[in-house]
């Protein structure tokens, strides 16, 4: 395998616990962006062969779970987080 290759997973890879991390997040805070962005990372990381698939899949599923929460939460009458003045 050569370097650009093993350099092209290792992104892959990074992309991969990105997803994760930031699925993980959004949970918490900024749901509205963090989702949607685990999602993209996910799928990049899966598209570009990532050998760590799992992490990758539970960054897409967290990443849904961040968009679940937020409509939840829109739902219950509670959207608005940040209040100004």
């Amino acid at each position: 395998m050569n370097t650009s290759a093993r350099r092209g997973v290792g992104d892959a890879d990074q992309l991969a616990v990105a997803s994760f991390v930031l699925g993980l997040l959004g949970l918490l805070v900024f749901n509205l962006v963090l989702g949607p962005l685990a999602l993209v990372l996910a799928g990049l990381a899966l598209l570009r062969g990532t050998t760590r698939r799992g992490r990758a899949l539970l960054g897409l599923g967290l990443g849904v779970a961040d968009l679940v929460v937020l409509t939840a939460s829109i739902a219950a009458g509670h959207g608005t987080f940040w209040q100004f003045g």
